[in-house]
């Protein structure tokens, strides 16, 4: 048994056509902000952020 491949030929312009309308422009631009995602890294935490005027005697003094 035998394969034959069937080979079909287009004309030189409707091969053109269609090449052009596949690949004839470029895709649209995407913006950086849309390929650029910023989240926080972790859950703000108010209680570390707080000064505590005393706190560098306990940590130094004793």
């Amino acid at each position: 048994m035998t394969y034959q491949a069937k080979i079909e030929t287009e004309a030189p312009e409707t091969a053109e056509a269609v090449r052009q309308a596949r690949f004839g422009q470029l895709p649209e631009r995407i913006r950086l902000e849309d390929m650029v995602g910023a989240q926080p890294a972790s859950v703000p935490d108010p209680a570390k952020d707080t000064y505590n005027a005393d706190e560098w005697l306990v940590r130094y003094c004793l």
